[in-house]
């Protein structure tokens, strides 16, 4: 006699402690962050503010001409206040999509162009959504608008992949 298997629940209706037990919904958003404008101060205490754990640098090249967001000085003010660092330089837009970018400034075309590469991205991309579904992640970028920057295409592939929930955190302004 063949057994009857029953299907599981609907992951949906059931409460988020149950649902970490059935492997459902992601119960921490990854986030996206951007420096510009902000001082270090001002972007550890939204860090803070959000209960980030990790900072995932998503720039191809970690410089800044901003004090503290250069790699190595980002890296031991995160590391001071209790934060980790982790950079993946594979999800950084490439030069060339860059340099195309800063020539005609057409935001549809650079979003092709990293849409195209992201798409040659799946291992950085799982081994990040690893990471966001075991440490409250934050992507890091310069850009304060995330609808031109491509932590916000970063991030919607992270939620494709794992169904986690996406949050942009930006500074008020006043």
């Amino acid at each position: 006699m063949a057994s009857r298997l029953r299907k599981p629940p609907d992951p949906q209706k059931l409460s988020p402690l149950v649902q970490s037990f059935f492997g459902g919904l992601k119960l921490m958003p990854i986030f996206t962050v951007g420096y510009e404008g902000l001082d270090i101060d001002v972007f550890m205490s939204l860090l803070a503010e959000h209960n980030v754990e990790t900072v995932v640098d998503i720039r191809e090249i970690p410089l800044s001409r901003k004090p503290g967001f250069s790699k190595k000085s980002l890296t031991s003010a995160l590391h001071f206040s209790g934060f980790k660092y982790v950079h993946m330089v594979n999800l950084g837009c490439p030069k060339p999509v860059r340099n195309c970018y800063r020539e005609d400034g057409d935001w549809k075309r650079y979003k092709q162009g990293f849409l195209k590469h992201l798409k040659k991205q799946k291992a950085p991309i799982a081994e990040l959504s690893d990471l966001a579904g075991s440490s409250n992640c934050a992507l890091l970028c310069y850009e304060a608008d995330f609808n031109f920057c491509h932590r916000s295409m970063v991030a919607n592939a992270v939620r494709d992949y794992s169904g986690m929930r996406v949050e942009h955190i930006r500074a008020v302004t006043v």
